[in-house]
């Protein structure tokens, strides 16, 4: 009974959106070397395109949010998957550094349209109070899900063409997500308080509450680690890994050399992840979700440390890949699910969005500063401590966070 109401067509086509979306998203580090080889670029210059896609997906997450809210949800998707096609059918065609940074700003509005803010926001008001979590842990684990088909699919067209004729069949795939657009249309569940209040006072009720403020702050190291993994963590691993032993168990299963193993180290990182989201999905419908938070950023603050002062090995590639992927995205459910709990759910999409703003500025930061520092230093090391650093932060920062409805809440005072 349980898991057919949380696989509801909804949930399914949602679902859906994210797995391509994602999957397009999360190989974008798998083009850094392809495309400076090819071009004579710096790493910085890629890697500043990317960090501009994130900002752009943060910034325009909390306008499609509203957007959906106001005049549908799947106005907004469509939207979202427009600009997305456009901006990587006209990024097949960048030589330019500048070009192509500018273009990543419409990949960004498209990945906007077609991620979180507006997807959870679809399933968080389908689902019931006692299946949300679940629901957004699930939905969350299909992004993951297109993030173990990606850099692999990715990895194996660079080799057989070009990475501009990669992009222009990613703009066709992300066009063919219209097709579930039927089973999108979720209810607008809100309490009758709810409806009566404006947009605009939900929001400025929100920026007025520190624990608001903790939970934005608190996601800017999620961002900042997610983002840069995801983008250098490929090159990372083909320029300073341990190189790959011919008669392995890698070699067996077609891991030739150390480009093939950074490919397969996202896939990995996606495949845990999925474990890793709707558990933690399931774990805030019966715990704090503010503590599961906190336990999570701790975790990944132990491991990165862990992994910067370990020799890198294929091994080693392997193991973080696995625990850090059982933690990469657990935070989205607990976040998404306490934001809904503790303001309602008519504006969740806002609220979340604006929550996931926070998100991604982390994620510019860490893309930019990943490459910047690798052109200056020829290392990525005081990235990686930096990123420890941030998620010592968001652990101690959700502690005080007052888990409980805030109209509970003022009532109380």
């Amino acid at each position: 009974m349980v898991i057919r109401q949380v696989f509801t067509p909804i949930l399914i086509a949602a679902s859906l959106v994210l797995l391509v979306s994602f999957a397009i998203r999360a190989s974008f580090g798998v083009f850094q070397i392809p495309i400076a080889n090819d071009l004579g670029w710096f790493r910085t210059e890629f890697s500043l395109a990317i960090a501009i896609q994130n900002l752009a997906w943060g910034i325009a997450t909390p306008l499609f949010g509203a957007f959906a809210e106001k005049l549908g949800d799947r106005k907004a998707i469509v939207v979202g998957v427009l600009v997305y096609a456009l901006g990587l059918g006209l990024s097949s065609m960048a030589s330019t550094a500048t070009g192509h940074q500018f273009l990543e700003i419409l990949v960004g509005i498209g990945i906007a349209g077609t991620g979180f803010g507006v997807v959870l926001g679809v399933v968080g008001r389908s689902a019931s109070d006692k299946t949300r979590s679940l629901a957004l842990g699930v939905t969350t684990a299909a992004g993951s899900a297109g993030q173990i088909v990606g850099p692999p699919l990715t990895q194996f067209m660079l080799d057989t063409m070009a990475w501009q004729s990669v992009f222009l069949v990613y703009a066709g795939i992300i066009l063919m997500v219209l097709f579930a657009l039927p089973f999108i249309k979720a209810p607008v569940k809100a309490t009758k308080k709810e409806v009566e209040e404006s947009l605009s006072k939900i929001l400025n009720i929100a920026v007025r509450d520190p624990s608001y403020i903790l939970i934005f702050i608190g996601f800017f190291s999620c961002g900042f680690q997610l983002a840069f993994v995801t983008a250098h963590f490929p090159a990372f691993v083909t320029e300073a890994c341990a190189t790959i032993d011919p008669n392995g168990i890698l070699a067996k299963m077609g891991v030739k050399d150390t480009a093939d193993l950074g490919a397969v180290a996202i896939a990995v990182i996606g495949f845990f992840n999925i474990i890793g989201t709707i558990t933690a999905g399931a774990l805030g419908g019966r715990y704090s979700k503010r503590l599961l938070l906190a336990w999570i950023y701790l975790g990944r603050t132990v491991l990165s440390a862990w992994f910067i002062l370990t020799p890198m090995t294929p091994t080693s590639v392997l193991i973080f890949s696995a625990i850090m992927g059982s933690l990469w995205l657990a935070t989205v459910p607990l976040t998404s699910g306490l934001v809904a709990y503790i303001y309602g759910l008519k504006y969740m999409g806002t609220l979340y969005g604006l929550v996931f703003l926070s998100h991604q500025i982390g994620s510019f930061v860490g893309v930019w500063l990943g490459g910047d520092f690798y052109d200056r230093f020829g290392s990525y090391d005081v990235v990686w401590w930096v990123g420890v650093a941030t998620g010592l932060l968001s652990a101690i920062v959700h502690l005080p966070v007052k888990e409980m409805p805030y109209q509970s809440r003022v009532q109380v005072v």
